[in-house]
């Protein structure tokens, strides 16, 4: 844990620059805005969900067992559709202040783990680029790569998730430049 006495700048100021460098890519940018669609007759399918007292929650639909999948019952409800993944969130107004503050923690944590793993492979002094590979590649592989897993399992669309891995790669990179600019002599 001695890295974290020398490295806790670029720690905590690239934690900083991916926190503002996001909300610049959705507030002012806003290109994520295409990816998300509204539902026909919302209004109605949201009474209906109310009226089934659709809890807060992660479902599956058609919801079946693994030993329901081989069923030709569970064949035809997926073939009829639709077939999908449901976030469901608490009702009210979205907690802007416990989203951006998640977000942040977890830019800290991504800057922590490159902080542990550059400063066991680079030294000291070593020059501008040998660290903005290094730490620039830890935090790529976090930021741009993790998104691909909701394409892959859980039916994202790949517009979005390529989207939102291109800003992990923005992400990736500032990080890397951030560690480079403040790695220690």
């Amino acid at each position: 844990m001695a890295f974290i006495t020398v490295l806790w700048l670029p720690i905590l100021l690239s934690a900083v620059v991916v926190f503002v460098a996001s909300a610049i890519l959705h507030m002012v940018l806003k290109y994520h805005q295409s990816s998300c669609f509204h539902l026909n007759n919302e209004e109605q399918v949201l009474a209906a969900m109310r009226a089934q007292g659709v809890k807060p929650g992660y479902y599956h639909f058609p919801y079946t067992t693994h030993a329901e999948m081989k069923s030709a019952a569970t064949d035809e409800k997926f073939k009829l559709g639709p077939v999908g993944f449901l976030t469901i969130l608490p009702s009210g107004p979205p907690n802007m202040g416990k989203y951006l503050g998640s977000w942040f923690a977890y830019c800290i944590v991504v800057a922590f783990f490159t902080a542990y793993l550059t400063s066991n492979t680079i030294p000291a002094g070593a020059p501008f680029l040998f660290v903005f590979r290094a730490a620039g590649t830890a935090a790529i592989m976090t930021f741009a790569l993790g998104p691909l897993a909701n394409g892959i399992w859980k039916g994202q669309p790949w517009k979005m998730t390529l989207l939102e891995a291109f800003d992990g790669l923005i992400y990736g990179l500032l990080v890397g430049v951030v560690f480079a600019w403040r790695w220690p002599v």
